[in-house]
């Protein structure tokens, strides 16, 4: 039995998205599907009753919807 056998194995994407995992210090919005908490807006649009706002993550490349009220 080789020693490299006791050790677990990694998946290459999987110990990207680690090295990216949010912070507990990093507040607002992280991917869902990484974890990483670096999703600059892609693009902002207005609508009747609220503010979209299209994010990218920076890790994984996945994009998220978020929508604000105006107050």
């Amino acid at each position: 039995m080789k020693e490299d056998d006791d050790k677990p194995r990694v998946c290459p994407e999987l110990a990207e998205a680690a090295a990216c995992q949010r912070p507990k210090e990093c507040p607002g919005v992280a991917c869902r599907k990484c974890g990483c908490c670096h999703l600059p807006v892609y693009y902002v649009r207005r609508q009747k009753h609220c503010i979209v706002r299209v994010r990218e993550c920076r890790n994984c490349g996945r994009r998220l919807v978020t929508r604000e009220k105006e107050v």
